[in-house]
């Protein structure tokens, strides 16, 4: 087993249509510039109102990243 070392990444994803949505495309995009993301955890939740609605929500995440040796 490896004494592996990690880094937090903290993270805001927005999406109109739900909280799962946000928080797949944080990790989405992060996973395009980022490399050995592992574990995530949320947060903070939050949304933008509009004409007494929701608008889109905003979720961060918190993304562990294990680091090169």
């Amino acid at each position: 087993m490896h004494d592996n070392v990690y880094k937090t990444l903290e993270i805001t994803g927005s999406s109109k249509t739900s909280i799962e949505d946000a928080v797949q495309n944080a990790i989405k995009k992060t996973s395009k510039t980022v490399h050995n993301l592992r574990w995530f955890e949320v947060a903070d939740v939050r949304g933008h109102l509009q004409d007494d609605a929701i608008d889109y929500w905003q979720v961060t995440v918190k993304i562990g990243v294990t680091l090169d040796d």
